[in-house]
């Protein structure tokens, strides 16, 4: 099975605002989630999203 289009992960700084069903990376503040959503994007060949300045998504295209 090739995965080839969606959402892979989201982090986040507010947990309460991601749904569940995906991973989702709790940081503590903006610097942690700017890095963890960046180096996620080289870990599983995605691009990271800025949904909200709380929340960013990994999705897959």
């Amino acid at each position: 099975m090739i995965f080839e289009k969606g959402i892979l992960a989201a982090i986040t700084t507010s947990p309460r605002k991601v749904p569940s069903g995906i991973a989702v990376f709790h940081c503590d503040d903006e610097e942690e989630l700017k890095l963890v959503s960046s180096n996620l994007e080289y870990i599983l060949d995605g691009i990271a999203h800025e949904v909200t300045p709380d929340v960013f998504i990994i999705v897959k295209h």
